[in-house]
């Protein structure tokens, strides 16, 4: 399984207790690309700061994380915005990352919606070209994190924007390739051993087991952790080393 590759990420900088208890730090040595909350649902100038250091010091690759501006929520509430309010908080909040990235002499890879914003987008075409307007405006040659078999990353082909499926290691997939809802029981998979299954399953036979059982192919270029999941170091840990130890080779997006 040499010819094996797969990029491994997370959403970073959303906590400013994860920043300064380390914990952001010590996931960020398993991951390949960290998506940086950019002030929508989370983040501030300065927890973009910390993050984009960290992410320098270990190599590994950042990209923005816009979301609904909608903190109280933290960004998981759809929200009613028009498509040109999205447009111009995506913008906002990207550009306010890269000026911070800049400054830094740091390179940003890739966009990835956070939240109810990222489901949003699947669902909705006006969400998604108004994502993509976003990143346009910015910079196209930013690579475009959607979900794989989603409607939202053939919007974003259509516009001339790079992409990138991405698929879940803590997540329950259910019999029709959607995410199990966070509400319902077992929507996560905080065990580590489970998580590095599925991450496996994904990269190396391109498909994840249903909470029916059933098999459902996915074919995907990044693998998700999220930071928030419970013991998200040990699993991102896991699935790392899970990977590399079945030859299938963990890099970045870029």
């Amino acid at each position: 399984m040499s010819d094996l590759y797969v990029d491994v990420n997370a959403d970073l900088g959303e906590s400013e207790e994860s920043l300064a208890n380390g914990t952001d730090f010590e996931l960020m040595r398993y991951i390949t690309s960290a998506n940086v909350a950019c002030g929508g649902h989370a983040g501030t100038e300065q927890t973009m700061q910390q993050t984009l250091v960290a992410a320098h010091k270990l190599n590994v690759a950042v990209g923005a994380h816009p979301g609904y501006p909608d903190r109280a929520n933290f960004g998981r509430i759809e929200s009613q915005l028009p498509p040109a309010e999205i447009e111009a908080s995506v913008r906002d909040q990207i550009a306010a990352l890269l000026k911070v990235a800049e400054s830094m002499d740091v390179h940003l890879v890739h966009v990835k919606p956070h939240g109810a914003l990222y489901h949003a987008a699947n669902k909705n075409r006006e969400v998604a070209l108004a994502i993509g307007r976003a990143v346009m405006a910015i910079n196209p040659q930013l690579i475009m994190v959607g979900q794989a078999g989603s409607s939202s990353l053939d919007v974003w082909h259509s516009m001339g924007l790079r992409c990138a499926t991405e698929a879940f290691a803590d997540r329950a997939y259910e019999p029709d390739g959607t995410l199990r809802k966070r509400k319902l029981s077992g929507a996560l998979l905080d065990d580590p051993a489970r998580a590095a299954q599925q991450a496996l399953d994904i990269a190396a036979r391109h498909k994840v087991v249903a909470t029916d059982g059933s098999e459902i192919p996915v074919m995907a270029e990044t693998i998700c952790i999220h930071s928030d999941t419970p013991g998200s170091v040990a699993i991102a840990r896991e699935v790392n080393q899970r990977l590399k130890a079945a030859g299938v080779r963990v890099q970045g997006l870029s």
